[in-house]
């Protein structure tokens, strides 16, 4: 989230700190969230919600280059449209919106789950994409990311078994942040990139890390409703909505450590099989 200016409206990203053959989806969302920020006015206007459309996959040992256009400034909303490049390639274009800070009647249509908590989780997400993986000599570059993942029921049944429950973790941001709410913003539509798409393959007693199975996101929605940190632990319920015509549907909630409501997600991703494996 270290962005450098080039002028008011471009801004440089940092190379991903993991390896891998693709640039993490969440950089992408946490660093265009951070540029548009930069471009609103002073009066402490969040983002609300986001649009995203991964476009083509990035090269996680360049830097990112991020183009934002104000769209519009209202009396108390901010639109921006955020361009992701690298060299001549558009990697990733966002719609975010922004507002200042009001009151208003409040209401919750799911209560978070009743789950262990975080210090009595031991099974990393890292463990289970190890596990996942490990039988075919998949290596999980993720494991650099700076975020932490809790699994409270990975889905480590036999292959072939339909897995419908939800899937639940708890998940932070491993690095402390500042204060700053952009941060924190930020953090959460990084986190909330990760593993979300991973499990429509559930339902079909399938994984993400099948040798023949070549997936990617599509495109990511984002909605903020209250403010939290990122680097402190928030219970992530996943849920497979639809699969079909190639793609499936993810929605995800992240609850604070109180049971709140803090953000809701969906994203869409692209569902192939490779016949030469």
């Amino acid at each position: 989230m270290e962005l450098v200016p080039i002028d008011t409206l471009h801004f440089e990203g940092p190379a991903a700190p993991e390896g891998g053959t693709r640039l993490f989806g969440g950089q992408l969302l946490a660093q265009a969230i951070t540029a548009a920020q930069r471009t609103l006015p002073s009066d402490g206007r969040a983002i609300h919600s986001l649009h995203a459309y991964f476009l083509r996959p990035g090269d996680v040992d360049r830097k990112t280059i991020y183009d934002v256009t104000i769209i519009r400034d209202g009396r108390t909303f901010s639109v921006r449209e955020i361009l992701a490049l690298q060299g001549d390639r558009e990697l990733f274009r966002m719609t975010a919106s922004f507002t200042a800070p009001e009151k208003g009647l409040s209401f919750t249509a799911r209560s978070m789950s009743d789950v262990p908590k975080p210090i009595e989780i031991s099974y990393t997400h890292d463990d289970f994409s190890h596990d996942m993986g490990g039988e075919n000599d998949i290596e999980w570059a993720g494991g650099a990311r700076p975020y932490e993942i809790l699994y409270i029921n990975p889905p480590n049944h036999e292959r072939g078994t339909p897995i419908l429950d939800d899937q639940l973790m708890w998940i932070r941001v491993a690095d402390d942040l500042t204060p700053e709410s952009v941060h924190h913003e930020a953090g959460l539509a990084y986190l909330s990139d990760s593993t979300l798409i991973d499990h429509v393959l559930l339902p079909h007693g399938m994984r993400w890390q099948d040798p023949n199975f070549d997936g990617a996101s599509l495109d990511h929605a984002m909605w903020f409703h209250q403010k939290a940190r990122s680097d402190e632990w928030l219970l992530f319920e996943q849920s497979i909505e639809w699969t079909g015509s190639g793609r499936g549907l993810a929605s995800g909630r992240l609850y604070d450590q109180h049971g709140q409501l803090i953000a809701s997600c969906a994203q869409e991703g692209l569902m192939r099989w490779r016949d030469n494996v």
